[in-house]
């Protein structure tokens, strides 16, 4: 069996029909253990109390604005190399839910950094990079939006899914690049001194695994709109 095969529309229907109940329930019951066990069955951190434990939703918001790019980008150079319309229409259903991630990133980030540095937005390198990501994201959608040949339209927000990957590296490594900035470093390091607690680690990565579940499950839902759209579309077409 080859992957390519779910790139017909027909078998990819049939396959995500199957994994959504599941992961629905995977996803649901993953967030509410980790979001519970985060808020609930953790202390306060000894400098920045129970402000820190926003962390369990700011850190996989933000983990996917950026890797829910970077599936763009892959879904995006199949299309160009391979011309499979279930990967650009994954592209494009993708680039909400990364949008609205990204929001949520920025806003629990800025209820975050007030209380820790005086102001809801600093142009720290990272929220710098985030900010401009997000515009990315509403372009993306535009453009899909604005043009009416969704080929072409394909094409073209490919490059511009390009380009933009150049953010959502820097969104993801902006700390490294510079020194300078308020943004702290990875909550999730192989460096032991930068590395959160372990009790704050495990519902940590329960929440981030949840996130990620639920993204499948909107990602296969919004694809399987658009592949319905697109066939509306066609039938409407042919009968006029």
């Amino acid at each position: 069996m080859s992957l390519w095969e779910y790139a017909n529309p027909v078998k990819f229907m049939a396959l995500s029909k199957r994994l959504i109940p599941a992961v629905s329930v995977l996803a649901a019951v993953t967030i509410i253990t980790g979001i519970l066990w985060g808020y609930f069955g953790t202390a306060d951190d000894y400098k920045q109390g129970s402000t820190v434990k926003i962390i369990f939703l700011h850190v996989p918001a933000a983990l996917l604005a950026i890797n829910a790019w970077i599936m763009m980008l892959v879904a995006s150079l199949i299309w160009l190399v391979r011309r499979h319309h279930v990967s650009a229409l994954a592209a494009k259903a993708t680039a909400p839910i990364g949008l609205t991630m990204t929001l949520i990133a920025l806003g629990t980030g800025a209820i975050w950094g007030k209380p820790m540095w005086g102001t809801y937005w600093a142009w720290d390198p990272r929220l710098t990079s985030f900010m401009i990501l997000c515009v990315f994201y509403l372009g993306y959608i535009a453009l899909w939006e604005a043009i009416e040949d969704k080929d072409t339209a394909a094409d073209l927000t490919s490059i511009l899914c390009m380009i933009g990957s150049v953010f959502a590296l820097l969104s993801r490594y902006a700390v490294n690049f510079w020194n300078q900035g308020l943004h702290q470093a990875a909550s999730l390091s192989l460096d032991k001194e930068q590395h959160v607690d372990n009790s704050y680690y495990f519902p940590l990565v329960l929440c981030i695994i949840g996130f990620v579940l639920l993204f499948v499950v909107l990602v296969l839902i919004r694809t399987r709109t658009e592949i319905r759209t697109r066939r509306v579309a066609a039938l409407q077409a042919r009968g006029r």
